[in-house]
């Protein structure tokens, strides 16, 4: 009796094999985004103490890895966009796209940026942009994925 009140499309299901392939590499490539400018943030202390022109090794050692996942981010963002229906988006969700659109480009800029920067402070400054705008998107992201 009870289970006849209950709204089938509540119910729990699985993703469709596409969607998981989709989400799946979106996330892949999130962790290596952006928890790997985490954990070089984290490991830089020890990364200085290994000699002159380690922390520039590490980083273009990184960016042979972070460069292309967020590219990834970006194709399979576009994915999920077009694999939503928009004509049931809400406003909401719309302002909240809009938001981590800006949020993904700050990042990207910050990141590129910090490349380009020929002052530690400035590095400093550039990476934190691209970091915090990097998990910026990624809360915004769960939060669209609703």
């Amino acid at each position: 009796m009870i289970s006849g009140l209950l709204n089938l499309a509540d119910q729990p299901h699985l993703a469709g094999s596409l969607t998981v392939l989709r989400l799946t590499l979106h996330v892949l490539a999130a962790t290596v985004w952006v928890g790997g400018q985490i954990v070089v943030a984290g490991l830089l202390p020890t990364i200085r103490g290994l000699g002159e022109g380690a922390p520039q090794k590490i980083a273009r050692a990184f960016g042979r890895l972070s460069w292309p996942a967020f590219w990834l981010l970006v194709a399979t963002g576009v994915w999920n966009y077009v694999a939503i229906h928009h004509a049931s988006a809400t406003n909401g969700w719309n302002a909240i796209f809009g938001i981590k659109m800006v949020a993904v480009l700050v990042a990207g800029l910050g990141a590129y940026l910090h490349t380009k920067a020929s002052t530690p402070r400035a590095r400093g400054i550039y990476a934190g942009l691209g970091t915090l705008a990097s998990i910026a998107a990624l809360v915004l992201g769960v939060a669209l994925a609703g």
